[in-house]
């Protein structure tokens, strides 16, 4: 059977449409990327703040050092500090999680592993320390 090339423009037409339709179709039926945030303005406006709270660690030197242990991550501070850690896991933001965080006679507040999967987390340490409020980021790895 011989085709002109009027039938062959239609059908290739007609498979290019196709696909078109395919992919729009797809599209709208993929789940967000777990990477794209859903309150973006909302962090947006709060930015000054956190900006601010993060340039507090640099001038006052009160970075938290962070040690990964098979324990559990022991958070060590320069002054005693009260707050919260939440860890966040990029690839899933299912398994994000939020702790309290209270610092003991050596300035030390330990996470427990439990619950925690192995891999790259990022922690966002926001806590309070003779009367300042600090924020700091951070990412380390859990094996």
């Amino acid at each position: 059977m011989k085709w002109n090339w009027g039938t062959k423009l239609v059908i290739g037409m007609a498979c290019f449409m196709s696909f078109i339709i395919i992919l729009a179709v797809k599209m709208f039926n993929s789940s967000p990327d777990a990477l794209v945030d859903n309150d973006y303005y909302e962090k947006g406006l709060a930015y000054d703040k956190e900006y601010h709270l993060k340039e507090q660690v640099k001038t006052d030197h009160a970075k938290p050092e962070i040690q990964v242990g098979t324990e559990g991550i022991i958070l060590t501070f320069k002054a005693p500090a009260e707050g919260k850690v939440n860890l966040v896991r990029t690839s899933d933001k299912r398994m994000d999680k939020i702790i309290q965080i209270s610092t003991d006679e050596q300035y030390r507040a330990a996470i427990p592993l439990t619950g925690i999967a192995k891999g790259r987390w990022k922690l966002i340490i926001n806590w309070n320390s003779a009367g300042k409020s600090y924020l700091d980021e951070q990412e380390v790895m859990v094996e």
